[in-house]
């Protein structure tokens, strides 16, 4: 089974610095021969608070002639408490009405896929706790699939057992229970993005693989992390065992969020200037 991961494209009707970007990359996803597309997540600009955003990604999803799942990301539902646009029921609500649900499963080919919610994490409430429960239950119901698992955020930045990175990575608490649950049955992928680092690596038997923003790359605005700035897609191949191929896409611009980011993301240059 061949999957595509595409993540972290931020395209939007009114701010269209990357909507350019897709036409290359729809092209090469229907040239692949894919069984499936998993985006995971910040497939807008700002859906957290914008409906005509996410209708105007669905539309772009939808020309797809292959199937696609989607996980939502932090642009597209909202973030940790205390942010800008932390996750609520509106925003939640909003996502699961124009876009479908925010966690899922698909069998196929003796794999079970799951989809997590992972911008949930963090806020320990019971929209995180009924996650947690669910995960638990479809990986124990897997009837022998072998389990992949999608994401935005990855499980750590630097170490498997670093402390707190705040926005860029699921929390030390949710993450030991995640390990736990990967730990306990048998998860060969995790798939994540929101970085805008490409990066491959291993947690003891599972593969770790942080998929190329299809936008862009960040320059000085943040710190370097492990990996490489590019634009692209990851193709996961999913038999007895998982390869995974990190893609620089033809036509494809790898725009520096650093030149455009006060046209496209201003609170964030607010933010960095009240720092």
């Amino acid at each position: 089974m061949k999957i595509i991961q595409i993540t972290d494209t931020h395209f939007s009707p009114e701010k269209a610095h990357f909507n350019g970007n897709w036409a290359p990359l729809l092209n090469w996803i229907e040239a692949t021969d894919a069984d499936l597309v998993v985006h995971t997540g910040d497939l807008t600009v700002d859906g957290a608070d914008k409906e005509s955003d996410i209708t105007f990604c669905m539309d772009l999803m939808r020309q797809t002639s292959i199937p696609m799942l989607i996980v939502p990301g932090n642009h597209d539902v909202g973030h940790l408490p205390g942010s800008d646009q932390p996750v609520n029921q509106e925003r939640l609500q909003r996502w699961r009405a124009l876009a479908g649900d925010d966690r899922w499963i698909e069998d196929a080919n003796g794999w079970r896929l799951v989809g997590l919610n992972s911008l949930l994490l963090g806020h320990e409430d019971d929209e995180e706790e009924a996650q947690f429960e669910w995960l638990q239950t479809v990986f124990k119901e897997r009837n022998g699939r072998r389990l992949a698992l999608f994401a935005h955020k990855p499980l750590f930045v630097d170490e498997p057992h670093e402390g707190d990175t705040g926005y860029w990575s699921v929390g030390p608490s949710q993450r030991r229970r995640l390990y736990d649950l990967i730990a306990a049955h048998d998860v060969p992928l995790f798939a994540s993005g929101h970085l805008h680092w490409a990066w491959q690596g291993r947690f003891e038997t599972t593969s770790l693989v942080w998929g190329p923003s299809a936008a862009f790359i960040i320059d000085k605005m943040e710190r370097a992390m492990p990996g490489e700035r590019l634009v692209g897609a990851v193709i996961h191949t999913l038999r007895e065992d998982v390869t995974s191929e990190i893609v620089t896409v033809p036509g494809m611009t790898a725009h520096v969020l650093d030149e455009v980011v006060h046209e496209v993301y201003p609170k964030a240059v607010k933010t960095e200037m009240a720092e």
